[in-house]
């Protein structure tokens, strides 16, 4: 066996799918604890990255970062003796040695969620407490790099997001990799077979009976809930909480027509491939005429 990487631009419904891997894995009867959910540590946890290579990961720059990072996916697959899930929010690129960050022989597939890009910059600016402009700012560019300031060190090592059509596409299309994409707004209204079909990729045994329980352990209200009365490791310390709403469309109440045309404009062919376009263009055509 080998890596099994979850994979999604920021608030695209990562934590959601390890949730729902974890209950299903667990075969409990309670729901399982939020702050112990598969998938972590991250592959960009600056901890394991030092424990694995025996160096520290602050004496190097960045670019040296990248080139052991292949390195150590392949120790970590080397010891793998069951589907073994690993989250990651890092476009798939390539480092100066021309090697893919994630490499194929350490891989045995790639969950990826995708998210309308409206959405996702309501929950991102939510996430990180920033003005959604600044957050659209993040989406458009292609060098957004997470976690990267010369002057801090984060538990987490620097992570290339690109655009979020570049994100996209880099897994989809470029990666040569087996990948399986679950589109967030599936996940809410269809939720039993896309998690139906995540088992069927990962070659779990497919159990009706435990996809539903899962899907009910996971639901928003529950890991709400969990938030409130234990917290949430993964909550930034700058927001108010991480299980906010989990709803698809409330851009259309938080966004501003000219924030709606900035994003369209530079996603319209990846929001189109994935059927986000035409609603976000209904909507400001409607808002025109208004």
């Amino acid at each position: 066996m080998s890596i099994i990487w979850l994979v999604s631009y920021p608030k695209s419904g990562n934590t959601w799918l390890r949730t729902f891997l974890t209950n299903y894995l667990r075969e409990d009867e309670q729901p399982a604890d939020i702050n112990s959910l598969i998938g972590m540590p991250i592959a960009t946890n600056r901890h394991e990255f030092d424990e694995l290579l025996g160096l520290a990961s602050s004496d190097l720059r960045s670019d040296e970062i990248e080139r052991y990072r292949p390195l150590i996916y392949n120790l970590l697959a080397a010891d793998c003796r069951k589907p073994f899930f690993i989250k990651a929010h890092d476009a798939y690129t390539l480092n100066t040695d021309g090697q893919a960050l994630f490499p194929r022989q350490a891989t045995t597939g790639v969950i990826y969620g995708i998210r309308n890009p409206l959405d996702v910059a309501v929950s991102y600016a939510h996430h990180e407490n920033k003005a959604i402009d600044d957050i659209i700012d993040h989406i458009n560019c292609n060098a957004h790099t997470m976690l990267e300031k010369p002057d801090t060190l984060y538990s987490q090592l620097s992570q290339r997001l690109l655009s979020w059509s570049n994100h996209v596409c880099s897994w989809i299309d470029d990666s040569d990799l087996n990948v399986h994409v679950i589109k967030y707004e599936d996940m809410l209204q269809q939720p039993m077979a896309t998690f139906a079909n995540v088992i069927r990729f990962t070659g779990l045994t497919l159990d009706m009976a435990r996809i539903r329980r899962s899907i009910n352990f996971s639901c928003f209200e529950c890991l709400q809930a969990q938030e409130a009365t234990h917290g949430f490791a993964e909550k930034q310390s700058t927001a108010l909480s991480f299980f906010r709403q989990g709803l698809s469309g409330s851009w259309r109440e938080h966004l501003a027509h000219w924030q709606i045309q900035r994003i369209v404009d530079a996603h319209s062919q990846v929001m189109d491939r994935f059927g986000y376009l035409l609603e976000a263009q209904t909507f400001l055509g409607d808002f025109a005429y208004s």
